[in-house]
C-alpha cells in the first residue's frame, strides 16, 4: 500500500467531514452519531477514490485495482478512526505485544512466543507522536495531553489494548502496546488453555462466590488483568461493581449481559496548571460512597493501597486487584512498601495487620517463553497463598504450589474450606 496516498486521502476526507459538520451546525441539525459519522466517512472515501481513479485514467496512468482500492479504503478509514498503520497489527489475533522505539523500529510479539521486526508504522517520529496525540485526545474519559510538558501517557485503545508512550525522556518516542486478546474471558477458558488446572479453577470460582478478597500478583505481561477479568466474570449479574483504574482497561462495563450495573472510575491527571487531579486513592474512597457490592482496583502501584485495604476491611468483601511482584510471598512486602509512601505513613507492623485483615488469597501467575528452545509462550498460575493471620508479620500458607510443570497443584489444607465448600468446592487432596 502507498502510505503517502493514504495520508493524502485521509486529509481530504477529514476536510470534507469537517466541512459537513460545519454545514450541519449552521443548519441547526443535530451532530452525527459516531456510527453515522463512520458511515458518512466511508461514502466520502469511496468518492475520493473514484475521483482519484478518474484522474489517473485522464492522464493515461493505470488506476488502482479493486484489491488496491479496497486496501486504500481500509487504510484511510483506519487513519481516520483507528490507529493508522498500527491497525493491521491490532486486527491480527495472534499479536500479543507491539514495541515501537521510533517510527521505523517496530518489534512484534506473537502468541506462540516469536518476536519479529515489523515494517515502519509512520514516516517520521513526528508523525508517530501526532498519531499518539490523536489517540490520547479521544480515548478514555477525558483528553490526555502528550507533549513536551506531558511526556508520559497511558491509555486504553478502542479494542481494549493498553498503550504506554513516552517522549523527550528517550532519544526517540517509544510506545508499547499490550493487546487485549481475551476480552470476554472466563475461568473455563483459562482452564482450557492451560493457565489453570480444573481444580484450581473450581477453587477460584468458589472463592469469588464466597466473597473472598483476592490479590493477583505477577510480573509485567504475565496475564494478571486477564485473570482478573475471568474472576470478575464469576460475579453474579445482580451485583453492583465499581472499578478503579489509572487508565480504563478492564472493560467490565462493555458486557452488560454479564455485568449490567458497573461504574468505571479513571484517574484524572492534573491540567497544565497542575490543577484538577483526582488520584487513585481519592477514587477508591469515592467508590465506597457509590453503594458498591464489590470494589475492583485494576492495578495497585502506589499509596492507594492503604485506602483499598481499609475498604476491604469495612464490609466490602469480595474485592479483586492486581499487583506487580516476583512471588506470592513477596506480595506482602510490596504492599508494605507502597503503604510507607501513603499519607498515613503506616509502620510495617500496622501494615501487616491491615493486610491480614483485608486479603484472603494471593494468586501468583507466571509467564515463560520457551520459543527459542522449540517450545512456546506459556502463562500459568504457579502459586496460591491463603492469608491465615498476623504475628508481627503476615502469616500465610501456600495451599497450591508449583508442580513439576510449574502449574499450581494442591499442597496444604485450606483454613476456610467450609466456606468454599458451601459454594461447591471440595479439595481433591494434597501433594
Amino acid at each position: 500500500m502507498d502510505h503517502s496516498l493514504v495520508k493524502r486521502f485521509r486529509q481530504e476526507v477529514g476536510d470534507r467531514l469537517a466541512h459537513q459538520r460545519r454545514l450541519d451546525q449552521a443548519s441547526g441539525l443535530p451532530p452525527m452519531t459516531s456510527e453515522d459519522e463512520r458511515q458518512f466517512a466511508r461514502a466520502l472515501i469511496a468518492q475520493v477514490l473514484e475521483e482519484f481513479a478518474r484522474g489517473e485514467i485522464g492522464v493515461g496512468r493505470t488506476p488502482p485495482s479493486a484489491e488496491e482500492e479496497e486496501a486504500l479504503a481500509a487504510g484511510i478509514h483506519a487513519a481516520l478512526f483507528g490507529v493508522g498503520r498500527l491497525q493491521p497489527l491490532l486486527d491480527d489475533a495472534e499479536v500479543e505485544n507491539i514495541d515501537i522505539n521510533g517510527c521505523d523500529r517496530v518489534f512484534v510479539g506473537y502468541a506462540d512466543g516469536q518476536e519479529l521486526m515489523h515494517e515502519p508504522v509512520a514516516d517520521s517520529d513526528e508523525e508517530l507522536v501526532e498519531l499518539i496525540q490523536i489517540l490520547a485526545a479521544y480515548s478514555g474519559l477525558s483528553s490526555r495531553p502528550f507533549d513536551t510538558a506531558n511526556p508520559q501517557l497511558d491509555l486504553r485503545l478502542p479494542d481494549g489494548s493498553r498503550l504506554s508512550a513516552v517522549m523527550d525522556v528517550t532519544v526517540r518516542p517509544a510506545v508499547s502496546i499490550r493487546r487485549a486478546r481475551l476480552g470476554k474471558v472466563f475461568l473455563s477458558d483459562l482452564v482450557g488453555n492451560g493457565t489453570l488446572t480444573p481444580e484450581l479453577g473450581r477453587l477460584l470460582s468458589a472463592a469469588v462466590a464466597a466473597r473472598k478478597n483476592i490479590m493477583i500478583a505477577g510480573s509485567t505481561n504475565a496475564g494478571k488483568t486477564t485473570l482478573l477479568r475471568a474472576l470478575a466474570n464469576e460475579i453474579t449479574p445482580t451485583e453492583r461493581l465499581i472499578t478503579v483504574e489509572r487508565a480504563l482497561e478492564l472493560g467490565l462495563d462493555q458486557f452488560p449481559e454479564l455485568h449490567p450495573n458497573v461504574v468505571a472510575f479513571e484517574q484524572r491527571l492534573p491540567n497544565s496548571e497542575g490543577q484538577g487531579e483526582i488520584t487513585m486513592a481519592e477514587l477508591v474512597r469515592r467508590s465506597l460512597r457509590m453503594n458498591p457490592s464489590r470494589v475492583i482496583v485494576g492495578e495497585v502501584l502506589g499509596d492507594e493501597i492503604v485506602t483499598m485495604l481499609n475498604a476491604m476491611t469495612q464490609g466490602n468483601d469480595g474485592s479483586l486487584s492486581t499487583i506487580h511482584a516476583n512471588s506470592s510471598m513477596e506480595v506482602f512486602n510490596r504492599i508494605a512498601t507502597y503503604a510507607l509512601q501513603a499519607a498515613e505513613r503506616l509502620p510495617i507492623e500496622a501494615t501487616h495487620m491491615l493486610i491480614a485483615g483485608a486479603i484472603d488469597f494471593v494468586v501468583f501467575i507466571e509467564k515463560r517463553n520457551d520459543y527459542a528452545q522449540g517450545g512456546t509462550l506459556r502463562r500459568y498460575v504457579s502459586s496460591v497463598r491463603e492469608v491465615t493471620g498476623c504475628d508481627g508479620r503476615v502469616l500465610s500458607s501456600e495451599v497450591f504450589q508449583p508442580s513439576a510443570s510449574g502449574i499450581a497443584v494442591p499442597h496444604a489444607p485450606i483454613s476456610c474450606i467450609d466456606e468454599l465448600a458451601a459454594h461447591g468446592y471440595t479439595l481433591g487432596g494434597w501433594s
